[in-house]
């Protein structure tokens, strides 16, 4: 029997544990609060329900086709522990815990990406094809990509990249998690299409303190994201805590910034949305770049991210809650970003240009990947079981509409106040 690390092994299951709430409750009240309030329900179900699939999916085989076996670069084995077959409390070794606690740790990761997309389709979509999506998604998209970069796939430590330059650098899942989730809400908001009056009639979120809540909730989970991917109760965990403390903390203030300059107010929502942008950035970062360098990532992401949340109205496609503006564009800032501030290899402390071009290079297969794949697999579910509520039930309110409930009942008996 290994030994294991007791502490450790207590600090990976506290990490999965607060990883967990980043979806339950802290993404379902962030997006729950910004949507109207005839679909805070709905949006929160969506997290709900993407934690009934994934949870099953990861234990049968997503694990599997992440971790197991490599299979041309680019997938996991499905078969080898399937259902966690000999993956016991006592078996295996990952960074000194046991494999399950591993397994554990990594479920919430794929949790909270799929989780993710669903800021971006908000308002309009069907409960049921949102399932199969999140199913067939997390089987064909995210596994394998975890696969890619963390499971000894292409890459990876040993892929073609790493040979040709060096390693591309993801500590948390800037890849793997962020432009991920990102570039498939932006494809899935191209597909199903714009809310009825969007850009035409405001859409405000209709509970400000709730997406306050949920922006503190998952700064409070993101420690366990970031820490908890040193996989050790260690100096390097205490890095990956200070830079995570220190990203949004900078990026919340040039968001709120850059939104005076432009707008002449600093808003509660930008507020928010900043810390999230400045977590986004500096989750491919943690563990490689200096507490200033994570100033300086978070503070670029803040003003990036501030400015890219609009051009979906220049664009013209309806990302709901700015899954695009925040997840895509600040996974894009951070990983790219490492390439000049690691300590290691960075171009700043005299690495060379390798570091940046393998961050790039990453970043734009992980861009490809995702985006083609999600695009099947959103065209496919349009062609056959049909995304959208109809019009009359979208103005009706999706709520009552979907699951025959409201979440405030201030205007009539059954019915619940758009704002």
């Amino acid at each position: 029997m290994p030994e294991f690390d007791a502490g450790g092994t207590a600090w990976v299951l506290a990490s999965a544990t607060l990883v967990l709430l980043m979806t339950i409750p802290a993404l379902a009240f962030f997006y729950g609060g910004m949507v109207r309030g005839k679909s805070v329900l709905n949006m929160m179900m969506m997290s709900f329900g993407a934690a009934a699939v994934v949870g099953v999916i990861w234990v049968l085989w997503g694990y599997s086709e992440a971790f197991a076996s490599d299979i041309g670069g680019f997938i996991g084995n499905p078969l080898e522990y399937f259902g966690l077959v000999g993956l016991t409390t006592a078996s295996g070794d990952a960074g000194g815990v046991p494999t399950l606690v591993f397994v554990g740790f990594q479920a919430t990761f794929a949790l909270i990406t799929v989780a993710l997309i669903t800021g971006a389709i908000a308002d309009r979509v069907r409960f049921a094809p949102w399932l199969v999506f999140a199913g067939i998604w997390v089987t064909v998209v995210y596994s394998p990509l975890c696969h890619m970069v963390w499971g000894g796939g292409l890459l990876g430590a040993d892929g073609p990249i790493a040979r040709a330059l060096t390693a591309p650098l993801d500590f948390a899942g800037g890849t793997v998690v962020h432009i991920n989730a990102g570039v498939a809400g932006l494809v899935l908001a191209l597909i199903i299409g714009k809310r009825i009056g969007f850009g035409k009639e405001a859409m405000r979120p209709h509970n400000l303190p709730l997406v306050m809540l949920g922006a503190g909730l998952l700064w409070v989970g993101w420690f366990g994201f970031n820490s908890g991917s040193a996989l050790a109760a260690d100096g390097l965990a205490g890095l990956a805590w200070v830079n995570t403390f220190v990203a949004p903390a900078a990026a919340s203030g040039t968001w709120m910034v850059a939104e005076k300059i432009r707008d002449g107010k600093a808003t509660s929502l930008g507020a928010a949305s900043g810390i999230v942008a400045g977590l986004v950035a500096v989750t491919p970062a943690a563990g490689f770049v200096s507490p200033i360098g994570a100033i300086f990532i978070g503070g670029i992401a803040g003003v990036v991210c501030a400015l890219a949340v609009a051009l979906k109205y220049r664009m013209g496609y309806d990302d709901s809650l700015d899954v695009v503006g925040v997840h895509l564009v600040g996974g894009l800032v951070g990983t790219i970003l490492v390439g000049l501030w690691s300590t290691e290899t960075g171009l700043f402390y005299g690495g060379g240009a390798s570091q940046l071009v393998a961050q790039i290079l990453a970043a734009l297969i992980a861009v490809a990947y995702s985006g083609v794949l999600s695009a099947i697999i959103g065209l496919a579910i349009k062609s056959t079981m049909g995304w959208r509520i109809s019009a009359a039930e979208e103005i009706s309110g999706i709520d009552l509409v979907v699951h025959g409930e409201t979440a405030y009942e201030t205007v009539g008996a059954g019915r619940v106040a758009e704002r």
